[in-house]
């Protein structure tokens, strides 16, 4: 280990610790500097994670000097004793790390006839889309109910709901509700607090427990942004002590606040584009700390730090961009349908450079999983696919009646996917050599607030803590999947 990483190692306050069971290594950041350290999660002790680094040394780190997803990740391993087992958070859009992967292990991987065992139904969720984020045994959504568009808390274990409080108004105007009114973005869960932005761009942070108001701000008012035609969507990235939306327009695309108070700590100026409705990912590239974002006709990264472009890549979006990029070692995987199809752009030379592009996937919404060397989507007129991420070659795709278009998930080497026509819910195995159905089960009921619009079932499913969650619209399911 270099110099300048040991020195980052002493200014966290790290100690030497006494070997113990080991896991995996990942990398772990702090929340302040942004600086990286590759070590194996070896156990909690109090606010002290003790971690092993690749040279055999054991450390110890201040557990609130790491970032959420790395605090969430220790907390949930302490629980099962090691990595990966059930009682992890969930606390946001896609999970800790925004790659729709659940820790989870231990899970069925054949389902019986007529699907996993039904524990539970809320069905008094309101209208909307959001997948659920789940912390300390609660479940958080955001849905509109009686021209209000709130943050709603429920107990895991039981489906009942605990408390609301009001994000906005959701008055089914300012934004084209004709394939369903109501929110669309996830809440995310940090240090005690909740924060979420309804369709009109009014952005809460709350707190977890209660759901009492702390501080409000207005994408519109307050930072010149425009209401995208379908409402914004954007589940708020929390990173350290910042809370990163994306109002878009010609203050600043992307925004940066305080995440304690909402108070502004830059603007991206020389980053414009309007708003769409993908949400902000973390890169750390060579060091240095970024966040990436989709636009209609760009993508891009922004110093985390300063809100300085970095880098900027030609997107030739349609319509709507919708899905969130996927980062892995210096690489940007973008994706969005409407015909436009996918790229992969390499950013750790300085400038962005396409390493290719092609139209395997053309994914709408339902999101894309990278899964070792693959990436998992379904593509408008394609099916379920799969795709080589360093290439983009396509390995195989399934198309047919359930199987056409919907959301995906990914949990202990499957995918967990939604058709969204027929509300199927199904599971597949996540490899290369083919596809292979192992389960399907109907949606256990249907709403009856997508009446009327040409909405469909686009919540994306969710597992975690061996329970796996779905959503249409009002109506919430609990599964239970563990073996």
């Amino acid at each position: 280990m270099n110099t300048k990483i040991l020195c980052a190692l002493t200014a966290m306050g790290l100690l030497a610790a006494a070997p113990l069971a080991l896991a995996k290594e990942r990398t772990w950041t702090d929340a302040k500097s942004g600086k990286t350290l590759s070590a194996e999660f070896v156990a909690l002790n109090g606010e002290k994670v003790k971690l092993k680094r690749p040279n055999g040394n054991m450390i110890e780190i201040s557990l609130t000097r790491l970032i959420a997803a790395d605090r969430s990740f220790a907390r949930a391993a302490a629980k099962s004793g090691g990595v990966g087992s059930g009682g992890a958070d969930y606390p946001g859009w896609r999970g800790v790390n925004r790659d729709g992967h659940s820790p989870d292990k231990g899970l069925l991987k054949e389902w019986p006839e007529g699907g996993p065992k039904l524990l539970w139904t809320f069905d008094d969720c309101g209208k909307g889309y959001s997948a659920p984020a789940v912390v300390a045994d609660r479940l958080y959504f955001t849905g509109a109910r009686k021209g209000k568009a709130e943050i709603i808390c429920v107990d895991a274990g039981s489906g009942k709901e605990l408390w609301s409080t009001e994000i906005g108004s959701d008055p089914e105007n300012g934004y084209n509700t004709r394939w369903g009114a109501g929110t669309r973005g996830a809440v995310t869960i940090d240090g005690g607090l909740a924060y979420a932005i309804n369709a009109n761009g009014d952005l809460v942070c709350v707190t977890a427990d209660k759901g009492t108001r702390k501080w409000s701000k207005s994408l519109v008012d307050d930072f010149g942004g425009k209401i995208p035609g379908w409402g914004y969507s954007e589940s708020p990235l929390v990173d350290g002590d910042k809370v990163i939306v994306t109002p878009g327009g010609n203050q600043g695309a992307i925004v940066a606040l305080d995440k304690n108070t909402g108070k502004t700590l830059w603007k991206s100026s020389d980053l414009t584009d309007s708003a769409q409705y993908s949400s902000v990912i973390i890169a750390e590239v060579k060091g240095k700390r970024q966040y990436v974002q989709l636009f209609m006709k760009s993508l891009a990264g922004v110093d985390a730090e300063s809100g300085e472009l970095l880098w900027k890549s030609k997107w030739p979006g349609r319509t709507a961009v919708i899905p969130t990029p996927i980062y892995h070692e210096g690489h940007v995987y973008a994706v969005s349908g409407y015909g436009v199809g996918c790229k992969l752009v390499k950013i750790d030379g300085g400038d962005a450079e396409d390493v290719w592009s092609n139209k395997t996937i053309k994914n709408h919404h339902g999101g894309v999983i990278k899964v070792g060397d693959h990436v998992y989507g379904f593509s408008d007129g394609g099916g379920l696919v799969c795709q080589e991420f360093m290439t983009g070659e396509k390995k195989w795709n399934e198309k047919g009646q359930g199987t056409n278009k919907g959301a995906v998930h990914y949990a202990d080497g499957m995918l967990y996917c939604v058709d969204e026509q027929e509300g199927s819910v199904f599971l597949v195995k996540a490899t290369p050599e083919g596809f292979e159905e192992t389960g399907r089960f109907p949606m256990p009921k249907e709403t009856e607030l997508r009446k009327g619009t040409s909405g469909k079932v686009w919540t994306h499913p969710v597992v975690i803590g061996g329970k796996l969650y779905l959503r249409d619209q009002d109506l919430v399911f609990c599964l239970d999947v563990k073996k």
